[in-house]
């Protein structure tokens, strides 16, 4: 069983503070937490609304190369196309960019070390995290958790 960042918060006593996350910020896709239980399997939620991470090489979109576009499992807003995503070897979905306007990021500094995260704009759902080794134009790798994101195959 993987430790979630909730987990590893809460024995750090600052639970609270990660509590009020989904307060902290106004989102165009607000629901309850028992709405966001009742959306999303339990997987996702854990991913989306606590900031877990899933298992390395578990996600079926890992190996998805058909052209179409990446959504957000939590509001379907789309966040990024087949045409950026590259296979990072990482085990996850990996992407050198978003579509325009679809994530922000913000520093995530649990783990004892400093990393950006990746979270939809429009519901603020954790997507992953951001790392400077990717491919060319860009150098990033958006390494994203694949239970956060839907794929709709389409010609782009």
């Amino acid at each position: 069983m993987l430790t979630t960042r909730r987990t590893l918060l809460a024995a750090a006593g600052i639970a609270p503070a990660l509590a009020a996350w989904p307060a902290l910020a106004k989102y165009e896709v607000t629901l309850t937490d028992p709405q966001w239980r009742k959306k999303l399997s339990p997987a996702a939620y854990r991913v989306l609304r606590q900031q877990d991470t899933e298992r390395p090489f578990s996600s079926p979109l890992n190996d998805e190369h058909r052209a179409g576009v990446f959504n957000c499992a939590g509001c379907a807003l789309p966040l990024f196309t087949s045409k950026t995503k590259f296979d990072s070897g990482t085990g996850w979905p990996s992407f050198w960019a978003p579509l325009r306007a679809a994530v922000a990021t913000t520093t995530d500094r649990t783990l004892g070390m400093t990393r950006v995260e990746v979270h939809c704009r429009r519901c603020g759902g954790h997507l992953g995290h951001v790392f400077d080794d990717g491919p060319k134009p860009t150098g990033k790798r958006y390494c994203m958790n694949g239970i956060a994101m839907n794929f709709t195959p389409r010609a782009l």
